[in-house]
């Protein structure tokens, strides 16, 4: 990346979880020093279980969120061992990657 830019590499950590264990999620986020974090609701796609419709008539516990944190990396671990041992009990996902931020101090 050029320098130019003057960007921070931080990393990215993406978790789709039924709407039921978003509040185990951002507490976890939370716990590991997170600042803040988005939350994208309703999301559809096909996984194991097959395809989760993103549109929800009357709750949205019962559909899936996307929510999307970025760390500086010595959180992460932390973060990490939390949903690997909250996803042996529970349904979810999560991707790691490297992302970079120009405003650093946003996320500390």
């Amino acid at each position: 990346m050029d320098d130019r830019w003057q960007l921070t590499p931080m990393m990215r950590i993406e978790v789709i979880v039924g709407g039921d264990d978003v509040t185990l999620v951002t507490d976890l986020f939370q716990s590991v020093g997170a600042s803040g974090f988005t939350a994208l609701a309703g999301v559809s796609g096909l996984g194991h279980s097959g395809f989760h419709e993103g549109r929800l008539l009357f709750n949205d516990r019962s559909g899936l969120t996307l929510l999307i944190v970025v760390l500086a990396s010595p959180h992460v671990d932390a973060l990490l061992e939390g949903l690997r041992a909250l996803f042996t009990q529970r349904p979810g996902v999560f991707m790691v990657a490297e992302t970079h931020v120009s405003r650093p101090e946003y996320f500390a």
